[in-house]
């Protein structure tokens, strides 16, 4: 049966916890519609990260990075949804999401966001002042 998207992240144990290393994972397969146009958008999505208790699963990853396919995001939008999706659902020490889309109208555009563990009281204040 062929896969399928999913916003479904899915996590594994991780057998290293206990130390502190760098994830690096790099997909320049990642699409969304401009919101403004309905034209596709392609980029390199790029996720670093030092895992806590868990690793993400690479074919949830996978189907995750597919189901943005046919939904209108702007650059800076989706960038962040995948970092807050990958910080809730992975609780991992420190995360950057690359998202280097390709140039549009003689534009390029490279959005990075970062979150530190420590950095959680922070980002809850301010999701709920949105």
């Amino acid at each position: 049966m062929p896969s399928q998207p999913s916003r479904e992240l899915l996590v594994v144990p991780n057998p290293h916890a206990h130390r502190v290393y760098d994830v690096e994972m790099s997909s320049s397969e990642f699409t969304t519609l401009c919101p403004m146009t309905g034209q596709p958008d392609f980029a390199t999505l790029t996720i670093v990260y030092q895992p806590g208790l868990h690793l993400v699963e690479l074919k949830s990853l996978k189907q995750y990075l597919w189901s943005f396919r046919n939904e209108g995001h702007f650059h800076e939008d989706v960038t962040n949804i995948i970092l807050e999706d990958f910080v809730r659902t992975a609780k991992p020490r420190y995360v950057k999401v690359i998202g280097d889309f390709t140039i549009r109208g003689g534009i390029h555009t490279k959005v990075t966001v970062t979150y530190h563990a420590d950095d959680s009281e922070t980002l809850a204040n301010a999701a709920t002042e949105l």
